[in-house]
């Protein structure tokens, strides 16, 4: 108990109350809060201030924490190559399988129309969400899906085709660059 006297201006630990020592006893200590009220703590509960609360921190700390801060790990920025700036902002996959739980019982033109009837939906869609880039995924096979979007893409002014990303797609998509108008 030799730490604390009366008069002593102290804190307790866990709460926010600051008060003076007005007496001490065997296992407790009263202090007289900001407030004026008389409260008994453990002496473990307090802590003694000088009026200011000082921290001391070294030279060689303060140093080390500026270090610490002067090196700290940069978040590595992620730089976009052109070749993925410009990729397609949309892919649609008209693979048969993609567009329906089963194809049992369709014939070839059901088939055909299904798929050609998405492409446009989803052509008009991007039109109307002016994507400027869709790729549409019509796989290889003997042509015939290929030659009918060329013609469905024709019909449109503001829309040019292409093979696209060889590398990506191989043969078997083409790629739609719709022109959008400023209005």
């Amino acid at each position: 108990m030799g730490v604390f006297a009366i008069g002593d201006q102290v804190e307790t630990i866990d709460d926010t109350i600051k008060g003076r020592i007005v007496a001490i006893a065997s296992s407790t200590v009263t202090i007289e809060s900001e407030d004026g009220f008389k409260l008994q703590y453990a002496p473990s509960e307090l802590m003694k201030i000088d009026g200011i609360t000082k921290i001391k921190v070294t030279n060689y700390e303060a140093a080390l924490v500026k270090k610490e801060k002067e090196t700290g790990k940069r978040r590595p920025i992620k730089v976009v190559k052109a070749k993925e700036r410009n990729a397609a902002k949309m892919e649609v996959d008209l693979h048969i399988n993609q567009l329906t739980h089963s194809a049992k019982g369709m014939s070839n033109f059901d088939i055909l129309n299904l798929q050609l009837e998405t492409a446009k939906r989803q052509l008009l869609f991007a039109i109307e969400k002016r994507i400027q880039k869709v790729v549409f995924i019509h796989g290889v096979g003997e042509g015939v899906l290929k030659e009918e979007l060329y013609y469905l893409f024709k019909r449109y002014e503001n829309v040019s085709y292409y093979d696209a990303d060889y590398q990506k797609y191989g043969l078997g998509a083409t790629e739609v660059y719709i022109y959008q108008t400023l209005s």
